[in-house]
């Protein structure tokens, strides 16, 4: 073994001695953003976009300036829930994302497709890219939280994300499935191995409530999600209902005009965060 000449610059070895590398991209030089929260799942298909726009929507009316950075490249659908359908526009500064009826800034792949419904087909070092450019690329401008909905799992894209975008928090959402208990260990330990602070978990499809009665059906079988949380020592921020109207008004593009309570605690834990701004 060599003897230590103290300059890291050329050197490989992992000591202690070693300061970390801060791996993180600079956004767009005329963003001016400042918390980030990143809405994440162990797997597809529990509801994560759909936490990603109600979160938003429900900060903006507290009289936040909001943008949502849609990282799901193959899976956009944070523009439908929207209504919007205008494409994005670029030009020597850089990329404008395209603003809401109520004022949410949006930037989605399908934002910059000729069609929607035309297939990203890309690698994933290509997706990873995007995502990035996302970030460095788009002129955000003065939001004081920038929300962004994941890709599921744990692989290039959420890698990505972690290293290159500063995450000052993150919702992990799950669903009442037994299996799902996996899934969110999996969630929780990538962002302890990023040091991405946890915010808490909302379980999505929780229940259904009977139109005559007023029942709390378990169409899922029993919530585990208290267990969960207890067992990572996080909170549970809230509990989504299965609701034929918030699914119609998400398939309608009008989700800013759904107005539901579920998520009132991540929203005091989005804002406890603070609105400093990043530089």
């Amino acid at each position: 073994m060599s003897e230590c000449t103290h300059d890291c610059s050329s050197c490989s070895a992992a000591c202690s001695s070693r300061e970390p590398q801060d791996l993180h991209e600079k956004p767009h030089e005329l963003s001016k953003i400042g918390k980030v929260i990143a809405v994440v799942s162990g797997k597809g298909g529990v509801g994560k976009s759909l936490v990603t726009a109600l979160t938003a929507v429900s900060v903006q009316r507290t009289g936040h300036t909001v943008g949502v950075l849609d990282a799901d490249i193959t899976g956009p659908s944070v523009p439908k829930m929207f209504g919007i359908t205008a494409r994005a526009e670029a030009d020597d500064q850089g990329i404008y994302p395209v603003r809401s009826k109520l004022g949410t800034d949006l930037m989605s792949v399908n934002l910059l497709l000729e069609n929607p419904s035309d297939p990203v087909i890309w690698r994933g070092p290509v997706i990873a890219g995007a995502v990035k450019q996302f970030w460095t690329d788009v002129i955000w401008g003065d939001d004081e939280f920038l929300f962004v909905d994941m890709p599921p799992g744990t692989g290039d894209v959420p890698l990505t994300v972690f290293q290159s975008i500063p995450v000052d928090g993150i919702l992990i959402v799950t669903t009442p499935q037994e299996l799902v208990s996996m899934i969110v260990e999996k969630a929780v330990k990538m962002a302890e191995t990023m040091q991405v602070p946890i915010l808490g978990l909302v379980e999505n499809m929780s229940y259904a409530v009977c139109p005559d009665c007023g029942k709390h059906i378990q169409v899922f079988g029993e919530s585990k999600i208290d267990e969960i949380a207890l067992k990572h020592n996080l909170p549970v921020l809230g509990k989504i209902p299965m609701n034929p109207k918030l699914a119609g008004a998400c398939d309608a593009g009008m989700v800013e005009l759904f107005e539901g309570d579920w998520l009132d605690p991540a929203v005091d834990a989005i804002l406890a965060l603070g609105e400093g701004e990043k530089q």
